[in-house]
């Protein structure tokens, strides 16, 4: 089980994989992040690069 932290904050959340972590961290987003989660101006490209990012940040732990 792997816990990190929120890129924007210092929210913590687990998972057994990526995935389970992204899953983990959503509810949190949705909640303490909604302008970054309901940007219309932000793109597909920009959600690959953030989601690369922090599977980079993940796999490092």
């Amino acid at each position: 089980m792997k816990t990190l932290k929120c890129d924007l904050c210092d929210h913590q959340a687990q998972g057994e994989t990526f995935e389970d972590w992204m899953n983990a961290l959503k509810p949190h987003y949705m909640q303490a992040h909604p302008e970054i989660m309901n940007n219309p101006s932000k793109t597909k490209k920009d959600m690959e690069i953030w989601i690369s990012e922090n599977k980079e940040r993940f796999d490092a732990i």
